[in-house]
């Protein structure tokens, strides 16, 4: 095979981007058809190289930084995920973005989005691959933005954050080359122990949990709910950045740098996970709204991630590769059923649904299917993936292993609420009047073959796993962890959590007298009425702290850069006046006068000499 093919899938969707860009504006069947037929292109190349191991070098710009591409068993896994889920987004965007504000931007950076995204899982060198990695920085800021102008404070939070964990990720990449000695990726394998391998490794892992959504780099997310057109939800937070951030977070821990069972760095790794599953999903319980639900469970599951891969176990890492490859089908299947009940209701305020389950069947069954994969019911794809990490979870600390059994009985109670208040029931009297339909066929498609794949998935697990996941290990896995659960005690245990949230949420309807208020009593429980509160007023958010005390450090150097100024321009003059007033009184014309002052200025002049000299 020529590595002049590597090329491709970068070039492909950048060049249909390009193209869609020099489209005139209003003609969106043309900019649907580029992106359709680049993204299916795409996928096509990627399902033929899929499996291929093959290289691509060429001088780039000398001191060993090459142009680079690598595609072996994990890369080319992750570049046709990449396809697929660019391609689905595409589909349902060929509908959903029609009338909306920006529907050229949007689709001209999400293909730009698949090219960056593709590079950087591609390249086998460390600047080539901080080269695309910041590409999709770049593509960020203007798919936000294509929900228009009100977007903008969103974008500008999502770029500070993204672009501080590439910071991190550049200086660990750099610390990394310096200490073995090449940028080429498949020849670094350094151990953590000292002070600089192990901050480099502290940097590079920060970079990819940064772009995976991790916190504390995730509160951009549910702003973006809020603000970003949904098909960018699905694409980015979704799918691309965890299959994006988890890929790298493995190659960190298990290639560039060697993290044992057990070690420090590894706990380090469990308790960010352990942290951003439990504190994500507690958020994720109390939404009123469709989208921003979603997108605190899109940071919640990250936490799963890099807490099997944390383990440094084989079980626990195939287990987080595992529920990455879940997470980005079920979750980017959610998005979409939350884009069809926006289009077609015209909101996405769960207190405002009802019935919907009638009115739009399809958009009820891909819903129901992902809702029971994310909430690990079995036999769905995310109930095997889960019970994965619980296992590796549970035998590295029992800790770790509650609080993943924690987030996932908040997680079953936020989706029983969230399909119990949308699709049964009826209606508040405030809610939309027009009659609700059924979303278009383009959108449908795109949720039923991802919900396919969330049964396919869990009801013949061999397929991804042994077909996608275990091959990356490779020697490091000593069996399969295809079929049915090995430990049946935590398959029981997962089976009774989810028993414990359905009580749960029973006890809170009846509570509440409402489905949308299911989880009430949980959210104004005494003590967590107050954490809840300071969550909700962005006291907890460290981006807006962080904006707060840059705020108040402004306001406090603009009242010393005025104060000085002040003293200059206004103090010094009028000391200068008064003493120049008095200056000119003294001046009295009179001889007698002028002798007394020299006389005087005599005197002290002698005292001052007299002093000295003692």
């Amino acid at each position: 095979m020529s590595g002049w093919i590597l090329l491709l899938p970068v070039v492909i969707p950048a060049a249909a981007a390009v193209l869609i860009f020099l489209v005139p504006k209003n003609a969106w069947a043309a900019q649907n058809a580029l992106a359709l037929l680049a993204s299916a292109g795409t996928l096509a190349l990627a399902s033929a190289l899929f499996g291929k191991d093959a290289a691509f070098t060429v001088r780039w710009a000398g001191f060993g930084m090459d142009f680079d591409l690598r595609l072996y068993n994990f890369s080319s896994f992750i570049i046709l995920a990449i396809a697929a889920f660019t391609f689905l987004t595409a589909v349902y965007s060929s509908v959903f973005m029609k009338d909306a504000g920006r529907p050229r931007q949007f689709l001209g950076f999400t293909l730009l989005t698949a090219g960056f995204a593709a590079g950087a899982v591609l390249a086998n060198n460390l600047v080539l691959m901080i080269f695309f990695w910041e590409g999709l920085l770049a593509t960020l800021f203007p798919m936000i933005l294509a929900g228009g102008n009100k977007a903008s404070p969103t974008a500008v939070k999502a770029l500070v954050l993204n672009g501080v964990a590439d910071l991190c990720l550049m200086l660990g990449a750099g610390i990394a080359a310096w200490l073995s000695g090449t940028l080429a990726m498949d020849r670094i394998n350094l151990p953590v122990g000292g002070f600089w391998g192990g901050f480099a490794f502290i940097m590079m892992m920060t970079g990819a949990i940064g772009k995976a959504g991790a916190m504390p780099f995730h509160s951009w997310i549910p702003d973006a709910a809020a603000d970003a057109p949904l098909p960018v939800m699905a694409i980015l937070p979704g799918s691309l950045e965890k299959l994006l951030g988890i890929y790298l977070l493995t190659r960190v821990s298990m290639d560039l740098f060697r993290i044992e069972p057990g070690s420090g760095f590894s706990l380090m790794m469990m308790i960010i996970g352990s942290c951003t599953i439990l504190f994500a999903v507690l958020m994720a319980l109390i939404q009123k709204d469709y989208k921003r639900l979603l997108s605190y469970h899109a940071v919640s599951q990250v936490g799963y991630m890099i807490l099997g891969v944390g383990t440094a176990l084989p079980i626990g890492i195939v287990g987080g590769l595992f529920h990455m490859l879940n997470n980005a089908v079920y979750k980017n299947c959610l998005f979409l059923t939350a884009g069809s009940a926006e289009r077609q209701a015209k909101t996405t305020d769960i207190r405002k649904l009802g019935g919907l389950g009638r009115k739009m069947p399809v958009t009820f069954v891909c819903f129901l299917v992902a809702a029971a994969s994310i909430s690990g019911v079995p036999p769905f794809n995310g109930f095997f993936s889960k019970e994965l990490v619980f296992d590796a979870a549970l035998e590295t600390n029992a800790v770790f292993f509650v609080v993943a059994a924690l987030g996932a009985f908040f997680t079953a109670a936020s989706f029983l609420k969230l399909g119990h208040a949308v699709y049964f029931g009826k209606a508040n009297e405030d809610a939309p009047r027009d009659a609700v339909r059924e979303a278009p066929w383009p959108m449908l498609v795109p949720m039923a073959a991802l919900a396919f794949a969330c049964v396919l998935f869990g009801v013949y697990n061999p397929l991804p796993l042994r077909g996608l996941i275990e091959p990356v290990l490779g020697q490091r896995l000593a069996e399969s962890a295809a079929g049915l659960p090995r430990n049946w005690a935590l398959a029981a245990v997962s089976v009774v959590i989810l028993g414990l949230a359905v009580l749960n949420h029973l006890y809170g309807v009846r509570k509440s007298g409402k489905a949308s208020g299911a989880s009430d009593h949980i959210h104004y429980a005494p003590g967590l009425k107050t954490v809840y509160g300071w969550a909700e007023a962005k006291l907890l958010d460290p981006y807006d702290v962080g904006m707060k005390l840059a705020n108040g450090a402004s306001a406090g150097l603009l009242a010393i850069d005025r104060a000085i100024d002040w003293a200059v321009a206004r103090l010094t003059a009028a000391a200068a006046g008064l003493v120049s007033a008095g200056i000119r009184r003294a001046h009295t014309g009179r001889h007698w006068m002028y002798v007394l002052w020299t006389l005087a200025g005599a005197a002290i002049v002698a005292l001052i000499f007299a002093g000295v000299g003692k």
